[in-house]
């Protein structure tokens, strides 16, 4: 039997049904809606659709929610910048496992940090966008997720 294989997607490019059905599995986690047909009926989308790709489609904060997290970033040359990234995860409640800085070059500095995400106070697409965000980090790329 071969190994499932998974992919990391932006939503804009998933067709209309898997965003449905990810929107009716939320009703019902949620508690808004009792039954699946209350989800299906509020969001458009058939009992069939639903049933088909319900084991399918999970938003990456359950998918990565108690995995490593392994994450590469380029790095401005200038004092706090990787701290502050570290600082950033810590916050989050992020177990950060371990540290790969490379030497920098022309002012830019490759960095690699794999951290648990058990623990996090935030859902792991909000943290990667508060990193991503922070002054002197030019680039933020998951690298790797077990």
């Amino acid at each position: 039997m071969p190994q499932e294989k998974f992919y990391l997607v932006q939503e804009n490019v998933l067709p209309q049904v898997l965003k449905k059905t990810a929107q009716a599995k939320k009703l019902l986690q949620s508690g808004s809606v009792k039954t699946v047909n209350e989800a299906v009926r509020q969001v458009g989308i058939s009992r069939g659709a639903f049933y088909k790709y319900r084991d399918y489609i999970f938003p990456f904060r359950e998918a990565s929610r108690g995995k490593i997290l392994t994450i590469a970033l380029i790095l401005e040359h200038r004092a706090g910048v990787l701290s502050a990234v570290l600082n950033a995860i810590a916050r989050a409640e992020g177990n950060i496992l371990t540290i790969n800085q490379n030497i920098p070059l022309q002012g830019v500095a490759n960095a690699s940090i794999s951290f648990e995400t058990d623990n996090l106070t935030v859902d792991v697409h909000e943290l990667l966008t508060a990193l991503a965000g922070i002054a002197g980090v030019r680039k933020l790329e998951i690298i790797g997720q077990s």
